[in-house]
C-alpha cells in the first residue's frame, strides 16, 4: 500500500510540477523545424515522468528487437496487459508517439495539455461516433507525421491471455499509408492486476519491438487478416 501511495504521488505530483513548464515547452517546440524533432522534444518530459514512475514502483524494463526511430510516422500496435503499459512503453520506445486513451483521462486536472502536446487521441468506448472520430483523428495525426500507439484489444487482459485484436485499429495505418509496428509486452499485469489492483509490487517487464510491416500488406490482405496475423505474431512471442 505504501508503494502504491508513493507511486500515485509521483504520477500526479510530477505531472503537476511539469505543467508549470508547459508554456515554455510549447513555445520552444514551435521553433523546431521537423515534426519528428518537435515530437522528440515533447517526449523528453514524458519519458522523464515515466522513468520516475517506474523507479518509484520498483519496475525494471528490458527492450529487445527493432527499437529505432527512423524519423517516419508509424502505427504501434501492442497487446494491453495492465495499467503500467503506458509508462513502460513511454520509457522504453525510442520513437516518440501519442497514444489512444479513454476519454475519462481528459477529466484529470493538468493532464489534458500534456496529452495534447504528445498528440494523444481520446476515445469514448461507449459511443460509436467517438470510435469513428478516433479513427479520423488518428489518420490525420499519422498523415501529419506523428506516430500513434494503439491497443487493439480495447481493454486490459490483466494477464489472462490475449483478447481478440479489433481490426478497426489497423484502419489507421491503412488509411494513412504508414507501417504497422507490433509490440509484445509482458509482465505489467503482475505489478497490480494480479492483486485486483489492491496493491502494487515490484516487477520486471519485457518489451519486444517487431520489424515494421509495410502498408503494402493492405493491398493483399483485409484488415481482419492483418489484425489476426499481428495477434498471432505477438502471441507466438509471448508463448515462448
Amino acid at each position: 500500500m505504501i508503494r502504491m501511495i508513493k507511486t500515485v504521488g509521483v504520477i500526479i505530483g510530477y505531472a503537476a510540477l511539469a505543467t508549470t513548464k508547459i508554456d515554455y515547452m510549447e513555445r520552444h517546440q514551435r521553433l523546431l523545424n521537423s515534426v519528428n524533432a518537435k515530437d522528440r522534444y515533447a517526449a523528453l518530459m514524458a519519458k522523464n515522468w515515466a522513468g520516475r514512475v517506474l523507479d518509484s514502483a520498483g519496475v525494471t524494463v528490458t527492450v529487445t528487437g527493432h527499437n529505432k526511430d527512423d524519423g517516419q510516422p508509424a502505427l504501434f500496435v501492442s497487446n494491453h496487459e495492465g495499467n503500467f503499459d503506458i509508462p513502460v512503453l513511454m520509457a522504453a520506445i525510442d520513437k516518440p508517439f501519442g497514444f489512444v486513451s479513454k476519454v475519462e483521462v481528459k477529466q484529470i486536472p493538468f493532464l489534458h495539455r500534456w496529452m495534447m502536446l504528445l498528440n494523444c487521441i481520446y476515445l469514448d468506448r461507449s459511443n460509436r461516433r467517438s470510435s469513428l472520430q478516433m479513427i479520423k483523428d488518428g489518420v490525420q495525426s499519422l498523415q501529419e507525421g506523428h506516430s500513434v500507439m494503439i491497443f487493439p484489444e480495447g481493454s486490459r487482459s490483466k494477464g489472462h491471455g490475449l483478447q481478440e485484436f479489433k481490426s478497426g485499429a489497423f484502419k489507421l495505418a491503412k488509411s494513412a499509408g504508414v507501417p504497422v509496428i507490433p509490440i509484445a509486452i509482458s509482465g505489467t499485469a503482475k505489478i497490480m492486476e494480479a492483486y485486483d489492483s489492491r496493491k502494487m509490487v515490484p516487477g520486471h517487464v519485457q518489451v519486444h519491438v517487431f520489424e515494421p510491416i509495410s502498408p503494402d500488406v493492405f493491398k493483399e490482405q483485409s484488415l481482419q487478416e492483418v489484425a489476426a496475423a499481428v495477434q498471432a505474431q505477438i502471441k507466438d512471442h509471448l508463448d515462448v
